[in-house]
């Protein structure tokens, strides 16, 4: 039984004991319950004993039970008095007794002492020979109800200690030693008097005080040393701190960051900037070249004819005429508007002087403009591949763009034009390749050397797709992919001096027609000339030197033909009245003639 009584208050019965005490029966209500008297040891069916003392079963617990008379039955004192006891047939069985809780238990019988003699008990009569029987017992009375309830701890009422009975002294586990810095006194131990609810008797906790362990044996509840609360970890309060810390920071830089980017900062901002110095340039440098040419440089915008377009030009001379690309002004041939724009701001209305759409080159002039400062000409015949030139014009109507490269190629043919369709409108060009970036609306724009001087005339662009043909219009609207052409000045020089002069240029002739669709090496001469013609003119250059239908001429000066177009770019590029000395093949033989260049005029 482990009901929170110590183990010595279940002390088991002796076995003849635990025979003998009945379980008592349930009790109704709060009354007590009869107690039964023990029973003596039953003998043998004669009334003697059955055995010695050795086979008596030894009884250790005895009480006192008073029966109806008030006597009292006491052990034997001797061991002689036993056996006359066992030998007389014993008493009737007395009625039972009830306890109440007015009548408290008899006390506990002393112990003989050996010299005093054992109290005899008095020896029952025997019953005599025809004495009649005794009377039988009287009917029990009804029980009255108990007092209290069963022992739920079923406690046995014979001798054993119960409930009541003070407990012993607490075997309480040796203190632990102090330290011998510290003196701790001994706690005296205190008797437990009374069971107690676990509560009963402990003072109140006070409020924040740490918890007590809990000595179920003390009287007061009280216990041990209370055990020291632990203290709480440094890190976690490290981390929650940090964690706060970040939270306070974050929002305090998004508030910083959100104010800069509205009011553009704290405080004004000043940033680092290089003092003014020299603003001056070399003038063989790009920024000299183009601060010497720009002034001389214009815009024209073209109208007519149901079309527009914008090109370059820059100034000839102080009266005003301006050279350019024929297909700059082409729109404004019969009576077109041309507006120029100066460099400076200043616009001015221009008139058509002469073009050629051979040369691809044309002149207008402005009035009434002032302070007009013209570009000087170089010599394109001392240009050689690489040198530097700065290429300025208008691409896409962007006034005063600069760009700047180097020379590619000389003596490049190119043809250009032919939207008409009837070849009068083809320009041949000996030219000068750059890869200085031109554009549509460079064309007519001045391609200047090293010392500000003009060495040639943009005009047309080698297209991604292929083709090729002027500034702004044909295969170059694609835009610049480094290759660009211009004019030599040489070739714009003579053309303008006589459109200035006369109005027409004229195009030197060698007097033959070629045969525009052989696919041999070198440029044929043809059967047959235009509408039937004879295709060597008779008195014509060509037919003095001695040149034949069917000849194929493969040198011009000593310079490779490869086709019709390159022989008439070769002789465009010479004035009229030009000795001139040709290599042919005729009948598989090679021949040298020399001729005297004639001249025809232009369109």
């Amino acid at each position: 039984m482990n009901n929170g009584k110590p183990n010595w208050w279940s002390r088991p019965s002796s076995a003849p004991e635990a025979a003998r005490i009945p379980s008592p029966p349930p009790a109704d209500g709060d009354g007590d319950f009869p107690l039964p008297a023990p029973q003596p040891p039953t003998g043998s069916p004669t009334g003697g004993p059955t055995g010695g003392p050795s086979d008596a079963p030894a009884v250790t617990d005895v009480t006192d039970v008073a029966d109806g008379a008030g006597h009292s039955a006491t052990p034997a004192g001797t061991p002689a008095d036993a056996a006359e006891a066992a030998a007389t047939p014993g008493p009737a069985p007395a009625p039972p007794v009830l306890l109440t809780k007015s009548e408290p238990p008899a006390p506990a019988p002393e112990a003989p002492t050996p010299d005093a003699p054992a109290p005899q008990a008095p020896a029952a009569e025997a019953p005599t020979a025809g004495a009649p029987a005794p009377e039988a017992a009287p009917a029990a009375q009804p029980a009255p109800q108990p007092l209290h309830a069963p022992d739920e701890y079923r406690t046995p009422p014979y001798g054993e200690p119960g409930p009541w009975a003070p407990a012993p002294p607490v075997q309480r586990p040796p203190a632990p030693v102090p330290p011998q810095q510290a003196h701790v006194p001994p706690v005296p131990p205190q008797p437990y008097p009374h069971p107690q609810p676990l509560n009963a008797g402990m003072p109140p906790r006070a409020a924040g005080a740490p918890w007590m362990q809990y000595d179920p044996w003390s009287a007061d509840g009280a216990g041990l040393p209370p055990v020291p609360a632990k203290k709480k970890s440094r890190k976690g309060l490290a981390v929650a701190g940090a964690l706060v810390f970040a939270l306070v920071t974050g929002v305090i830089g998004g508030g910083v960051g959100a104010y800069v980017e509205r009011n553009g900062g704290i405080s004004t901002v000043e940033l680092p900037q290089a003092d003014a110095g020299d603003t001056g340039r070399a003038p063989d440098s790009v920024a000299g070249i183009a601060a010497s040419a720009l002034p001389g440089v214009v815009t024209l915008h073209v109208k007519g004819g149901g079309s527009s377009g914008t090109g370059t030009g820059f100034v000839l001379d102080t009266k005003g005429h301006i050279l350019t690309n024929n297909h700059v002004v082409d729109a404004a041939e019969s009576s077109g508007d041309i507006s120029v724009t100066f460099s400076s701001g200043e616009t001015a209305r221009a008139k058509l002087v002469g073009k050629d759409s051979g040369y691809d080159l044309a002149v207008v002039q402005v009035t009434g403009v002032s302070g007009l400062k013209p570009l000087p000409l170089g010599n394109s015949d001392n240009v050689r591949v690489g040198d530097p030139v700065v290429a300025i014009g208008a691409p896409f109507d962007l006034s005063n763009t600069v760009t700047s490269g180097i020379i590619s190629a000389k003596e490049r043919p190119i043809t250009a034009g032919g939207e008409k369709g009837d070849g009068s409108d083809i320009s041949y060009v000996d030219a000068l390749q750059t890869d200085a970036p031109i554009n549509p609306g460079n064309s007519g724009g001045p391609l200047l050397d090293s010392k500000a001087r003009v060495v040639g005339i943009n005009s047309a662009i080698r297209a991604a797709g292929g083709g090729s043909g002027e500034g702004d219009g044909g295969g170059g609207q694609a835009g610049s992919i480094g290759l660009g052409f211009a004019i030599p000045i040489n070739q714009g020089k003579r053309v303008a001096e006589e459109l200035i002069n006369t109005g027409k240029a004229t195009h030197p002739v060698i007097g033959v027609s070629l045969d525009m669709q052989f696919n041999g090496d070198g440029a044929r001469v043809g059967e047959k000339g235009k509408d039937g013609s004879a295709a060597v003119t008779p008195g014509g250059p060509a037919a003095k030197a001695g040149l034949r239908p069917g000849d194929v001429i493969t040198k011009v000066d000593g310079q490779r033909v490869h086709n019709g177009e390159e022989l008439i770019v070769k002789i465009r590029a010479h004035r009229p009245g030009d000795r001139l000395e040709l290599t042919l093949i005729r009948d598989g033989k090679e021949l040298t003639k020399t001729l005297t260049l004639g001249s025809s005029q232009g369109a």
